[in-house]
């Protein structure tokens, strides 16, 4: 490429110095000055041409963009969960809100919410409470918790927003829309099956893994017993 753009530069230079010369007679005189002229118009203008062409040569040197990512652990902790059955729900979350502008004026904002949501549910082994007889090879449940809500993973679409310059909707106001549509959801999963199902995996389970081992379980009956269709909140 190199080779090829400095013949264009020569065959443009010598052509216009040729044009230059040839532009008045040789024989004149007088000429003589309008021929100097007229050869440092013509370097110039093959200056500019060679400059043009060069730019137009080269290689465009491609953007480079430059990301940077700091993240931070804030604690850590090791926990024993186990998820039993998991629960896709699609919530449809409407919000609205009318506000008096000037005291006497109803302005209403409005906005409908598409929430498609996948629901983990299990049991956290830390609150298990038991008692274990070596001799007679027995293991003797106390306590046993009511299955949580371990995770709710949410994905937000907004449809038909209805607002005036007036009363807009905030970027608060999108969070709470979105935490109240994920409690909607929470309150779905406690109305539904999935408390029930996971404490039969559970059940299935326990006795699986303790009678597999030669042992008693006792007091099987308290892994459903304490199912009243009420989870806690994901997290607790």
């Amino acid at each position: 490429m190199k080779f090829k753009t400095a013949n264009v530069y020569s065959i443009v230079t010598v052509s216009l110095l040729m044009t230059a010369i040839g532009c008045s007679p040789a024989y004149s005189q007088p000429a003589a000055t309008n021929v100097t002229g007229l050869l440092i118009i013509g370097l110039v203008l093959g200056a500019i041409l060679m400059f043009l062409i060069s730019r137009l040569l080269r290689p465009r040197k491609q953007s480079i963009a430059k990301e940077n990512s700091h993240t931070i652990i804030e604690s850590m902790r090791k926990v024993f969960k186990i998820v039993f059955v998991e629960g896709h729900f699609n919530e449809l979350y409407t919000f609205e809100d009318t506000k008096k502008l000037f005291g006497f004026i109803p302005s209403t904002r409005r906005a409908l919410v598409i929430i498609k949501a996948k629901v983990l549910v299990g049991y956290n082994f830390e609150k298990f409470v038991w008692e274990t007889d070596e001799v007679n090879q027995k293991i003797r449940l106390i306590s046993f918790p009511e299955p949580e809500i371990l995770s709710v993973e949410p994905e937000y679409k907004y449809y038909n927003f209805d607002e005036n310059i007036f009363n807009l909707l905030s970027r608060d106001d999108l969070t709470q829309i979105q935490a109240n549509g994920k409690k909607q959801v929470e309150l779905a999963a406690i109305n539904s099956n999935l408390p029930k199902i996971a404490a039969e995996q559970m059940r299935t389970l326990l006795l699986e893994v303790i009678e597999s081992k030669k042992w008693h379980l006792e007091n099987i009956q308290t892994i459903t017993a304490g199912i009243k269709n009420s989870l806690p909140p994901a997290g607790n």
